[in-house]
């Protein structure tokens, strides 16, 4: 059986062929299946294993599974129980010092999580930015 012709690589404006592989060696994912980030680590590395899924699933339910910012901006947003279409989010973030408890926590839908989360990059980048004289 002839082998298949060669497939250009699937990473957007890549032209490498490749052959039996999606990606090309220089857009090889990590291991096949895997989600890590290699500087992250696993969701369950970072904490968000069957624990954190109970916890998100209960503040879900606590919050009516309505966007907590939403209603403080005075609109009725409801989301979905389903992954990304709703966020359980820390009001402050870990990063900055928050914890998982449940006071800390709270019900997004998918733009103001986005918008939050926006917010939260700019004030990461702005700390590990070097000051200059």
């Amino acid at each position: 059986m002839p082998a298949a012709a060669p497939r250009p690589c699937r990473h957007p404006g890549c032209s490498a062929l490749v052959r039996g592989s999606a990606y090309c060696a220089t857009h090889q994912r990590a291991a096949a299946g895997s989600f890590a980030d290699r500087a992250r680590g696993t969701r369950q590395q970072r904490g968000y294993g069957s624990g954190w899924d109970a916890r998100r699933k209960r503040i879900l339910e606590r919050d009516c599974g309505l966007c907590q910012q939403c209603l403080r901006d005075g609109r009725l947003t409801a989301v979905g129980d389903k992954p990304y279409s709703a966020w359980c989010d820390h009001i402050v973030p870990k990063a900055e010092g928050g914890s998982d408890a449940d006071e800390n926590l709270q019900t997004l839908c998918r733009a103001c999580h986005q918008a939050k989360t926006d917010r939260e990059k700019a004030r990461g980048a702005a700390r590990s930015r070097p000051i200059r004289d």
